[in-house]
């Protein structure tokens, strides 16, 4: 509940060697509150396999009841099989019927190992990203910007070669933390409030501002564990501490309490930060919404399309059943990130305030510098980031978004490839 950090801190020569002195972690995911897809959604059951009736080329399934064609009305009496036979033929249609059944489970694992591939990428392989941008977005003192991902790749290799490999995955325990969160908040008031989880077809206003509603008391609630896990993912790992993976629960809980590590003056309490906060979440969720819903919708009529064009292959159409989702999650998640960065970049700088993080130079990548900004609220941090920093200041660190989603991108490509040789090969 005592994690160490200086009682105060000046001066930009501070220099990484000073392991002694007292420090202080924190940490959060970049990525914001809102949104993300149910496996359900990937998981579905395969079309029917041709021939899975045992039937001949050209043959349909009788009617119930009705006999076989094959089957003459009248005859006399089959004779028993022999002792053991009933049990052979049993053994074949099981061993066949598990056989097609082992076919049919391939592509539902396949689509389940998919989208957890993208929840791997976008979590895990790029939380490096996250960490870079959000120590970019804080860097008040910064003049390289890192507006490309080719100066973000270089800072990267410097902090990792000076630091190691932690440098660039610290926090990432409190990203989970931190969504279990939001998750267990939102189902919790959605029990003992009225207020509708889902949003169903028939829609209207008022159905619409209760389910907002919902999402903006989840935010407030999570507000004080993301401002922990905020400064966990920028302080700089030189002069941190081996915090415990629940630092993030008992730093939250501290803030709001008022208790735990000591605070500077400039510390803007929780009420200022309800509203850009607040209002970030629901943004993201209302844009990432919409463009998801947009995307699918022409995928789906695309496909349709094609389908009513020319015959398609099953391997195809198995495809088209697990990837537009994905696809629309991606296109919802990079839309939302790019239109909100400003605003995100306001807000970071707004939890950090007061809570004597010291982050790593982003401009050498072998020294720290402290966070001493001064802001007054949303609006004051709003112009002095106009005033001395110019509009690109708003979008420090916009290289580890590119990066990102390329990334990200990539893996949906490879996962799509392994998925449709799994298929050719189960068909």
């Amino acid at each position: 509940m005592h994690p160490r950090r200086p009682d105060g801190f000046d001066g930009l020569g501070y220099r990484g060697g000073a392991r002694d002195e007292q420090g202080y972690g924190g940490a959060f995911p970049a990525r914001s509150f809102g949104s993300g897809s149910d496996l359900g959604h990937w998981v579905t059951t395969p079309p029917d396999i041709p021939g899975s009736r045992n039937l001949h080329w050209g043959e349909k399934s009788p009617p119930y009841g009705a006999p076989s064609a094959s089957t003459p009305l009248e005859g006399p009496a089959e004779e028993p099989l022999p002792a053991g036979g009933g049990a052979g033929l049993q053994g074949q249609s099981t061993g066949e019927g598990g056989g097609r059944a082992g076919g049919r489970r391939r592509p539902e694992f396949a689509g389940f190992g998919i989208g957890l591939a993208s929840l791997f990428t976008e979590n895990v392989l790029a939380h490096p990203c996250i960490v870079l941008r959000r120590q970019c977005q804080v860097n008040y003192h910064a003049r390289h910007y890192h507006l490309t991902p080719f100066t973000i790749i270089n800072i990267m290799y410097s902090f990792n070669k000076t630091q190691g490999p932690r440098a660039l995955w610290k926090g990432m325990g409190s990203t989970f933390i931190v969504q279990g969160v939001t998750l267990g908040a939102e189902g919790i008031i959605s029990e003992f409030t009225p207020l509708p989880r889902e949003v169903s077809h028939k829609w209207n206003p008022k159905q619409i501002g209760e389910h907002l509603l919902l999402k903006s008391l989840t935010y407030l609630v999570a507000m004080p564990f993301y401002s922990a896990s905020l400064i966990e993912t920028v302080q700089s790992e030189i002069i941190r501490d081996n915090t415990g993976i629940l630092e993030c629960v008992k730093e939250g809980i501290g803030r709001v309490i008022g208790l735990g590590v000591p605070h500077s003056k400039r510390l803007l309490p929780l009420l200022s930060l309800v509203f850009p906060t607040v209002l970030h979440g629901v943004l993201h969720y209302i844009i990432s919404s919409i463009i998801q819903k947009f995307v699918l919708l022409v995928l789906k009529r695309k496909t349709y399309n094609s389908h009513l064009a020319e015959s398609t292959s099953p391997v195809q159409s198995m495809l088209d059943a697990y990837f537009p989702e994905l696809i629309a999650n991606f296109a919802a998640s990079l839309c939302s990130d790019v239109i909100l960065y400003p605003l995100e970049t306001v807000l970071h700088r707004l939890h950090i305030q007061g809570t004597r993080t010291i982050i790593d130079n982003t401009d050498l990548g072998y020294e720290v510098l402290p966070i001493n900004t001064q802001y007054e609220g949303m609006r004051d941090c709003i112009n002095t980031i106009k005033q001395e920093e110019g509009m690109l200041g708003f979008y420090k660190g916009f290289g580890a978004v590119i990066i990102q989603y390329t990334l990200h991108a990539a893996v949906l490509q490879i996962t799509k490839i392994i998925y449709s040789t799994l298929l050719q090969n189960s068909i």
